[in-house]
């Protein structure tokens, strides 16, 4: 890829604070495409964004779809051979867009490359599913300085370039999840096909941390904790059942299904509400999933 017009940017959103989503739109180069996507029926903002950048559409769901059917559905809308999801709270580095350039030009065969965080965190950008291995890559990530490609078997889906080219078609996201694990079921997917999954230490981006959407604000903040909680344990299972069996989903997540019970009964005998439906929440998610139930979880506000 020699010019940066062959490349769009996907942006899901969801009740976003317009300083965040403005923070990140202002470090994505003006000639790239940029897509807007608001998980409702109406963006509040898009008088302003519309007519401060000229590279713009908005495009909203109509209801709330979460991460990955969200994202499927501004990959949709792309026109380019390229793709670059981001989260509204992502912020890229002053020279990412020079630099994307040059990696997909030097690397056109991968399937996605995820970034890495400038800013200061405990999190990797990337690992392996096998547990040794992973291991291994975590002892010596934050240790030595790392090649500009690396070769892993997963990246986090808060900032990820993706070849449309290696894709039947764009919706390439799971559409049974709602929220959690959607990128590693992407890249399990995308690894047992042959695909190539790649973490780049070029394509810097500073990550805020549950900013993007609903989380940024305090009145949701309690309902928004009850919907990660929710829906971690059910992706969690979900995720193992889905790419080995059920047994090992079972035997992977008793430990948690268990501990989230007891917990939620003990916080509820001391009356620590916040405890409580922390525990009792993910207690709930793991169970649904467990039986089979489908991930509709949304909270009272946040269809």
């Amino acid at each position: 890829m020699n010019k940066i017009n062959n490349l769009t940017v996907v942006i899901v959103t969801y009740l976003t604070e317009k300083k965040i989503l403005l923070n990140c739109i202002k470090s994505i180069d003006r000639k790239t495409k940029i897509i807007i996507v608001e998980n409702s029926k109406n963006f509040r903002h898009k008088g302003f964004f519309l007519k401060k950048f000229s590279n713009i559409e908005v495009a909203c769901t109509g209801s709330n779809l979460g991460y990955g059917k969200g994202n499927n559905f501004g990959l949709n809308r792309v026109k380019t051979d390229y793709a670059l999801i981001l989260n509204p709270d992502i912020v890229c580095k002053s020279d990412f867009f020079k630099k994307i350039i040059k990696v997909i030009k030097k690397n056109n065969k991968f399937s996605i490359i995820g970034c890495q965080y400038s800013n200061d965190t405990p999190y990797l950008p990337a690992g392996f599913f096998d547990e040794k291995k992973d291991n291994i890559f975590k002892k010596s990530f934050f240790k030595h300085k790392q090649k500009p490609l690396i070769k892993v078997d997963w990246v986090t889906g808060c900032s990820m370039l993706i070849n449309l080219k290696k894709f039947k078609n764009k919706n390439i996201f799971d559409k049974n999840y709602f929220l959690y694990y959607e990128e590693l079921d992407l890249c399990k997917s995308t690894n047992d096909k042959g695909g190539l999954v790649y973490s780049s230490s070029d394509l810097r981006v500073y990550h805020l941390g549950f900013k993007g959407s609903f989380g940024a604000s305090n009145k949701l903040m309690n309902e928004a904790s009850k919907l990660r909680d929710w829906h971690w344990m059910w992706s969690y299972f979900y995720f193992y059942r889905k790419n080995y069996n059920y047994l090992y989903a079972v035997i992977k997540t008793s430990g948690k299904f268990f501990k989230s019970f007891l917990k939620s009964i003990f916080y509820t005998l001391i009356f620590n509400k916040p405890n409580r439906d922390k525990y009792l929440f993910r207690f709930l998610g793991l169970l649904f999933s467990i039986v089979g139930l489908k991930s509709d979880y949304r909270g009272k506000r946040f269809h």
